[in-house]
């Protein structure tokens, strides 16, 4: 009911009017079960109000109404002059006219959105090249997407019809147009093109072998040291949350789990509710690959996770273990998301000289601890879920007085 919201008889008897007026009472009402704050209720009335108000205007029906109107009700309010004092004309007054629009549809007050029309093939060979990926290889969809947006510049080039690719043209591309981008993003985009290259090859437009073809960017392998904090470190930026706010508990717990148990951010975006077992204490974790592996769930990140679960996770209707606080309530998007949370985390914990300020920094850090505890590089390899042990041996480098024991002196032979 509006009336928790607003207060004048002539301020409620106007928003009950109108072709919008008899929905806005519902339309608060759904508002607040779905989490929002007084605040932002009251907004998206007002917009919803001032919607239907300029849709009366132009005398067209409320059931014609879709996602149309948007673009020119958002050009109407750089100009508004409907209301006094500029209410209903607020940053989020487009956001709340699709939140009406959204209201309706499931009220069946509108008409429903048309469907598109189903596709019988795929428009263009990057589709078909993520739709292998996904299918036969079982890549991420955020590495396929990386990998379609780093063939841009490959297929503007040679263009996409692969029987006139050769081996020529292909190195020649590579040569030219990456030799002047970093190794970082040089490697990536040499990747995607050996796996496009490899997928043209299955389905029988290239000969095999052509992705040898490829220059290789050299770099030496796992060269550069472990970037990590000392527990003490560790603990502070753990620590730094405020545990009376549902924020504070969803950080917590995950900066524990990224702690604890060196998880990846991709690890926290896609873990569920169910992913937990407490009867047994461990945690199914679906890796790279589409792997899943059972860890064993530590005391203090158990009862962070149930932290949590009782006093900070929104009541919504999702399974995904970690949501955003603010409605609309929804999963992370990326794992960006869990990185910005170790950023602030850092911030708060007073550390302006973190060797990097992503998830990924406790999860070295992880490793690092678990290594100087005693742990061997199996023990490691496995919490870590390395494929290979050369990637788990590069954290035997951080140990700096160990190797300074097993390095071998510098041969020194004669001058010439």
């Amino acid at each position: 009911m509006i009336n928790d919201y607003f207060e004048a008889p002539s301020a409620l008897e106007r928003m009950r009017s109108g072709s919008v007026g008899p929905h806005i009472d519902g339309f608060a009402t759904v508002l607040a079960e779905a989490g929002y704050s007084p605040h932002t209720i009251r907004g998206y009335v007002r917009s919803a109000v001032h919607l239907g108000r300029w849709v009366d205007g132009r005398r067209i029906a409320l059931s014609t109404l879709d996602d149309t109107v948007l673009e020119p009700f958002r050009r109407h309010l750089s100009r508004c002059r409907c209301f006094k004092r500029s209410k209903g004309v607020f940053k989020g007054a487009v956001s709340g006219a699709e939140q009406l629009l959204a209201y309706l549809r499931r009220r069946g007050a509108v008409a429903p959105v048309k469907p598109e029309a189903p596709t019988t093939a795929l428009t263009t060979i990057s589709e078909r090249f993520a739709t292998w990926m996904l299918r036969h290889r079982g890549v991420a969809p955020n590495t396929i997407l990386r990998y379609q947006l780093a063939l841009r510049p490959f297929l503007a080039c040679l263009g996409e019809e692969p029987e006139g690719y050769d081996a020529s043209r292909i190195r020649a591309f590579v040569v030219e147009q990456l030799g002047c981008r970093g190794r970082g993003e040089c490697r990536s985009a040499v990747s995607a093109i050996r796996a496009f290259l490899r997928f043209l090859v299955a389905e029988g437009h290239l000969a095999p072998g052509i992705e040898h073809c490829v220059p290789t960017v050299p770099q030496w392998r796992l060269s550069s040291l472990p970037r990590y904090l000392e527990a003490p470190a560790v603990e502070r930026v753990v620590s730094s949350c405020d545990l009376s706010r549902p924020q504070g508990l969803r950080d917590h717990a995950i900066l524990l789990l990224l702690a604890r148990l060196g998880l990846r951010g991709g690890d926290i975006v896609a873990m569920s509710v169910d992913d937990v077992d407490w009867t047994r204490g461990t945690l199914r974790v679906r890796g790279k690959g589409r792997r899943e592996t059972l860890l064993p769930v530590p005391q203090d990140v158990g009862e962070a996770i149930l932290g949590y679960l009782q006093r900070g996770r929104p009541r919504a209707a999702i399974n995904r273990m970690f949501l955003t606080v603010f409605a609309p309530f929804r999963p992370f998007a990326t794992s960006a998301t869990v990185s910005d949370i170790v950023r602030v985390a850092l911030q708060r914990a007073g550390i302006h000289d973190a060797p990097s300020r992503g998830a990924h920094l406790l999860r070295h850090s992880a490793a690092t601890a678990m290594l100087r505890a005693g742990s061997s590089l199996d023990t490691i390899a496995t919490v870590l879920r390395h494929q290979s042990s050369d990637t788990t041996a590069h954290y035997a480098k951080i140990d700096v007085e160990m190797l300074r024991q097993v390095a071998q002196p510098w041969p020194v032979g004669e001058s010439c």
